[in-house]
């Protein structure tokens, strides 16, 4: 199944980022694009959903220098339009991968693109993997701990359920029962033209 290789592959990209722990460690993909290009993507995006998560992090430490954090939201920023082109260049591959797939006269539209389905699963993996921390933090209360648990729990079935879905999905889509349509993501305030501010317009 689809979802076994992303999952694993989101896995090992938090494994791999955490041994250093460094927002600014060089990355490495461990996946040659010409050999397995889907498995090259889905290392890149994880490990933008990584940083990010990092960055996050860190810019709402109350005490943090004002300028240290303009810089680091100009960075959240430029983080979060190399993580909608990674989606975007997912969905590309599955586009190209079923090309020669013809819909069924009653095929439908999903609402949602393989890739937006993969982005969430990718920080799903995030979110489990720091409440997992939770539970077993030493400094932690047992209530503390217990509460973690229970949301960890969800998050699991919330992994399964997503799995399960984007697996779907895909089969549906190559099954020719329903097709893709995607829409490129329109980022605004990145944009010279679309920003006011950026544009000069007071």
């Amino acid at each position: 199944m689809f979802s076994n290789k992303a999952n694993s592959i989101f896995q090992d990209v938090i494994s791999t980022y955490k041994v250093k722990n460094t927002v600014d460690q060089p990355f490495e993909n461990k996946y040659d694009k010409n050999e397995d290009l889907i498995a090259h993507l889905l290392y890149r995006k994880c490990w933008i959903d990584t940083v990010q998560w990092a960055y996050e992090d860190i810019i709402r430490d109350p005490n943090i220098d004002p300028v240290a954090a303009l810089k680091l939201k100009r960075m959240i920023d430029a983080s979060n339009q190399d993580r909608t082109d990674t989606v975007e260049y997912i969905d590309s591959y599955f586009l190209d991968l079923h090309k020669n797939v013809q819909p069924k006269s009653n095929a439908k539209i999903n609402s949602e693109s393989p890739a937006w389905a993969i982005d969430r699963l990718s920080i799903l993996a995030l979110k489990i993997y720091h409440m997992h921390l939770e539970t077993v933090r030493d400094d932690a209360t047992d209530t503390h701990k217990a509460a973690c648990q229970k949301k960890l729990d969800t998050l699991l079935e919330q992994k399964e359920d997503l799995s399960t879905a984007i697996d779907d999905l895909l089969k549906d889509i190559a099954n020719g029962d329903k097709y893709m349509k995607v829409y490129k993501q329109m980022k605004m305030y990145n944009d010279d033209e679309l920003n006011p501010v950026l544009r000069g317009v007071k």
